[in-house]
């Protein structure tokens, strides 16, 4: 994790014990929804975070941008900022609010900028 710098994390500074790791995932990540490929990148990271499952965040390059959405959903984190949400349209499917990304991150979770997750229940993502 990076030092924070002009937009830390607030979270970290209540809890310095949470940890939120990224890294270079070093295999193939591809992402389908309904059979059809949405995403294929072997430079996706790997996310690993206190009290969450692994998460693969793909470069946006790497996505098929017309495949998505935006939509009006935004959540917030206290230790990577605020997330924007994105359905996805595929092989006649349609998957709401199955994709977010961090546009402004907080510095500690920099690397996110550009990169979009995936909700696994929502859409197929295969690594390896």
């Amino acid at each position: 994790m990076p030092d924070a710098g002009l937009n830390p994390a607030p979270g970290f500074a209540r809890k310095p014990e949470h940890q939120v790791r990224l890294s270079p995932l070093g295999k193939r990540v591809v992402v389908t929804l309904a059979g059809e490929t949405i995403a294929d990148s072997a430079d996706a990271l790997l996310c690993e975070e206190s009290n969450h499952g692994p998460v693969y965040y793909v470069p946006m390059v790497d996505i098929r941008a017309d495949a998505f959405t935006p939509t009006s959903r935004s959540t917030y984190c206290p230790y990577k900022g605020t997330a924007s949400y994105w359905s996805i349209h595929a092989g006649g499917e349609r998957a709401e609010n199955a994709a977010w990304s961090y546009d402004l991150p907080y510095d500690e979770c920099v690397e996110l900028v550009k990169h979009v997750a995936f909700y696994p229940d929502k859409v197929e993502i295969r690594a390896g």
